[in-house]
């Protein structure tokens, strides 16, 4: 249950039927491409599938997910605040360590 970000600025997620990211596909934008972005892009897209994940772990019967997902969901929030705080070595750190969420 692996959700993969685009390869390709074209190509667009299809789980849904509306992309909450597209705005960091959007060329048009005026934003240029740096790594910093290409950072930011891909964590946002790890949270996401971690996210994903978290609501699988809370699906397991007799509550046996419940200690993943809120382990999953601690690693969400510190990734969301090291976007908040715009920390690239803790944006980095996170991005690791949520790849490595199954």
């Amino acid at each position: 249950m692996r959700i993969k970000p685009p390869s390709d600025s074209s190509e667009k997620i299809t789980s849904g039927t509306n992309d909450s990211l597209s705005f960091l596909n959007n060329e048009s934008s005026g934003a240029h491409t740096n790594p910093q972005t290409d950072l930011i892009q891909l964590l946002l897209y790890e949270i996401i599938r971690v996210k994903e994940l978290i609501k699988f772990y809370q699906s397991i019967p007799n509550s046996g997910g419940l200690l993943g997902a809120s382990i999953l969901n601690e690693l969400v929030l510190e990734a969301y605040d090291s976007l908040v705080n715009y920390d690239i070595v803790l944006m980095k750190k996170y991005y690791d360590l949520l790849q490595n969420c199954d």
